[in-house]
C-alpha cells in the first residue's frame, strides 16, 4: 500500500506540477519544504547532521537556517524537475550557467570520452537537459532500483524523454554499457558522492571517512576517458551555476586499487569545495560517514 501510494503522488507531481504556473509551483514548492522541515523528521534531523560536518563551527541556529534552506534548496530541485519535461530549449538555456566549460568542452572535442562525476547538489537532471539541448550532447547515466519497480520505470522514462539513455544501478552490465560509450568518445555523467555497493572506497571527506563509488575512477583508468568533477548550486538570481573543476588524472604509480583510492579522494576533495561553499544546495538527507553507519538504526 505505502509503495503505491508513492507512486502515486510521484504520478500527480509529474501530471499536475508541470502545468502549474511557474510562481505558484515555486510557492508550492517552498510551503511543502516549510512544513517538511517543521516536522523534524528523519530526513531533515539527518541532514543537519551531515551539515554539521561540513560548517563545524555552526551553532544550532545556524544549522537549523542551513537545513531550512536545504529543504527548500532540495523541494525546488522536485519542483523543477516535474516541470523540465515542459521546458524549452531556451528557457533551459537561461536556467543554467557552467562555469570552466571549457574544461568539458574540450573533453568532448577531443572524442577520448568524458566521465563527469557529481555530488546531490542543486538539479543534476537539469543540468543534464543542459547538455543534451545547449550542448547537443547525449549521455549515458545509471539510476538506482526504486520501489516499488513502477516508480522507478517512472524515473526511467522520464529521464529518457529528457534525452538521457539510463541504465540500471544493480548488475555488472552496467559498467560494461558505460565503458563502450566511452570508449565511442561519448559522455558518461555519475552522481558518485554516496556508495550504494559493498565496494566503495573510502575517502576522508570533511575529515571523517565516508565512502564514494569506485565506478568513475575505474571508468576512467580503463577506458583512457577524461575525468571532470562538477559541482552545482542556486544562485540569488534563480539561475543553477555550476562548476567544472580541474581532471582528475590517472596516477602514474600503483597498483588498479591504489591508484583508484587517489583518484576517489580527489573527487571527494572537489566536492567538498564546492558543498563548503554552498552547503545548501547539498541534498544528503541520507547517512554518509562510516561512523554514521554504523549507528544502530532507530
Amino acid at each position: 500500500m505505502k509503495e503505491r501510494l508513492t507512486d502515486a503522488l510521484y504520478g500527480l507531481g509529474w501530471s499536475a506540477v508541470k502545468k502549474l504556473p511557474e510562481r505558484a509551483a515555486t510557492g508550492l514548492g517552498r510551503t511543502i519544504a516549510d512544513t517538511v522541515w517543521k516536522r523534524r523528521g528523519k530526513g531533515v534531523l539527518r541532514l543537519e547532521s551531515n551539515l554539521a560536518r561540513v560548517v563545524p563551527d555552526a551553532g544550532p541556529q545556524r544549522l537549523a537556517e542551513l537545513s531550512k534552506a536545504g529543504m527548500r534548496s532540495y523541494m525546488r530541485y522536485w519542483m523543477e524537475s516535474f516541470r523540465l519535461p515542459a521546458w524549452d530549449r531556451e528557457r533551459v538555456a537561461r536556467s543554467v550557467h557552467i562555469n570552466d566549460v571549457h574544461r568539458l568542452t574540450d573533453g568532448i572535442a577531443s572524442d577520448r570520452g568524458v566521465v563527469l562525476a557529481l555530488p546531490h547538489m542543486a538539479n543534476y537532471d537539469l543540468a543534464g537537459v543542459w547538455l543534451t539541448r545547449a550542448l547537443d550532447t547525449p549521455f549515458t547515466t545509471v539510476a538506482e532500483r526504486l520501489r516499488p519497480e513502477s516508480l522507478y520505470d517512472r524515473f526511467v522514462a522520464y529521464r529518457e524523454s529528457l534525452g538521457m539513455e539510463v541504465l540500471p544501478h544493480v548488475g555488472g552490465s552496467a559498467f560494461g554499457t558505460l565503458a563502450r560509450r566511452l570508449r565511442e568518445g561519448g559522455l558518461v555523467c555519475l552522481v558518485a558522492d554516496r556508495d550504494l555497493s559493498a565496494s566503495g572506497i573510502e575517502v576522508k571527506f570533511f575529515g571523517e571517512t565516508a565512502r564514494m563509488p569506485a565506478g568513475p575512477a575505474l571508468l576512467a583508468q580503463q577506458t583512457g576517458a577524461l575525468l571532470l568533477p562538477v559541482t552545482l548550486w542556486y544562485d540569488d538570481t534563480g539561475v543553477m551555476q555550476g562548476r567544472v573543476h580541474p581532471p582528475v588524472d590517472v596516477p602514474e604509480a600503483g597498483t588498479r586499487a591504489e591508484k583508484t583510492s587517489v583518484m576517489t579522494q580527489a573527487l571527494a576533495d572537489a566536492y567538498a569545495t564546492g558543498i563548503a561553499e554552498h552547503p545548501e544546495d547539498w541534498h544528503m538527507l541520507q547517512r554518509l560517514w562510516l561512523a554514521d553507519l554504523e549507528e544502530p538504526r532507530a
